[in-house]
């Protein structure tokens, strides 16, 4: 019997020492770190940058107009070119050898059409006296017409072998400099074929592409900041100039381009460009909407949601606000009643958090 006793006594102190440190861990307040964001008009401090490439405005692919043994090739990568500067030369075998053709049938044409001058001459003069019937000086005369046509065909065909001949010399179309080379000398190559890229240009022009979410508010001159991660601590303004009203299936944007306003030697076609838009001036005074991200909005048996974050004194709490929303934009909903621009509002774990929580901003 003692000894149960002595158990009992054991048992409970163990039971009320349990208690009192349950009773002391429900004084340990938690206090829960909370992400959040500042409401903000639709578009407010909206600044992106998008990549693209740079490229002189104006580049020629330079090719032959006719086919053959390259026999000279003056072209150099980086090479400054000046307008109607011979830079490569063909042999032109087949060319020369259908311009002799065409001269000895051009003098062929020539000879018969002499011979049936003389003829026509011959004829007239006896058919004036009598001597012959006017058949055969009609005759005579469809021969000399028939004669001389075909001089005049033979004479244009010599002037187009000419032509062919003078499309074996490739000629600089414009001042420029060569970018890139793409063919060799005693090379075989085609009409149309590239031997080289020129770029003629003397603006310096970025491509890129802008998703849809953005498309709409990029407008024809709208100003921009170019920098390039080639040229260290300098930003090149720009405008834009082209906006493609077409989506380009390849990459799933929209074409741009964008012209640099104030160029430099120091750029370069084909760098990498950062473009830098600012929506903010184009949205400021025709979209003065509230918006807020979409997990940042809530929704319970009294409507939509979200949580206010309130300072009071050296506490931090929660407060559940009802918002009405309207339409979700790329940059979160739109708030038509419920908060006020520049109110703080959590933007995670909404599930989790209760009216009036103490809280600590992430």
């Amino acid at each position: 019997m003692k000894y149960n006793i002595k158990f009992l006594i054991i048992v409970f102190s163990g039971v009320l020492f349990a208690s009192c440190g349950e009773e002391k861990k429900e004084t340990v307040k938690l206090i829960r770190p909370v992400k959040y964001e500042t409401v903000g008009f639709f578009g407010g401090n909206k600044v992106r940058s998008f990549s693209g490439t740079s490229r002189t405005d104006k580049i020629i692919k330079l090719s032959f107009r006719n086919s053959g043994i390259i026999t000279k090739f003056n072209i150099k990568i980086g090479q400054k070119v000046r307008k109607g500067q011979q830079l490569s030369t063909l042999d032109n075998v087949q060319a020369r050898l259908n311009y002799q053709s065409a001269l000895s049938s051009l003098n062929s044409a020539e000879s018969a059409m002499n011979t049936a001058k003389l003829s026509l001459d011959r004829t007239r003069k006896l058919f004036e006296k009598g001597s012959t019937a006017l058949s055969n000086y009609e005759s005579a005369k469809n021969s000399y017409n028939s004669a001389k046509n075909s001089y005049n065909s033979a004479k244009q065909s010599v002037a187009l072998q000419q032509e062919q001949i003078r499309f074996g010399y490739l000629v600089a179309p414009e001042n420029g400099i060569i970018s890139s080379v793409a063919a060799e000398i005693d090379e075989n190559v085609s009409p149309g074929q590239t031997i080289a890229t020129l770029n003629a240009g003397t603006d310096m022009e970025i491509f890129l592409g802008l998703p849809e979410s953005v498309i709409n508010e990029v407008s024809e001159n709208m100003p921009v900041e170019v920098s390039f991660s080639s040229i260290q601590e300098k930003v090149f303004k720009g405008k834009v100039t082209e906006i493609s009203p077409a989506l380009d299936s390849n990459t799933a944007t929209y074409p741009i381009r964008v012209v640099l306003t104030n160029p430099s030697e120091e750029v370069k076609s084909g760098m990498t460009a950062n473009v830098i838009f600012n929506f903010e001036e184009g949205n400021k005074n025709t979209n003065q909407e509230l918006v807020v991200p979409a997990n940042a909005v809530g929704e319970d048996s009294n409507g939509k949601f979200v949580f206010l974050i309130k300072e009071e004194g050296e506490k931090t709490k929660v407060s559940k606000q009802v918002v009405t929303i309207g339409s979700l934009t790329p940059d979160g909903f739109i708030v038509k009643t419920g908060l006020s621009e520049g109110q703080k509002i959590a933007t995670a774990g909404l599930q989790t958090l209760l009216n009036g929580q103490e809280v600590k901003l992430q």
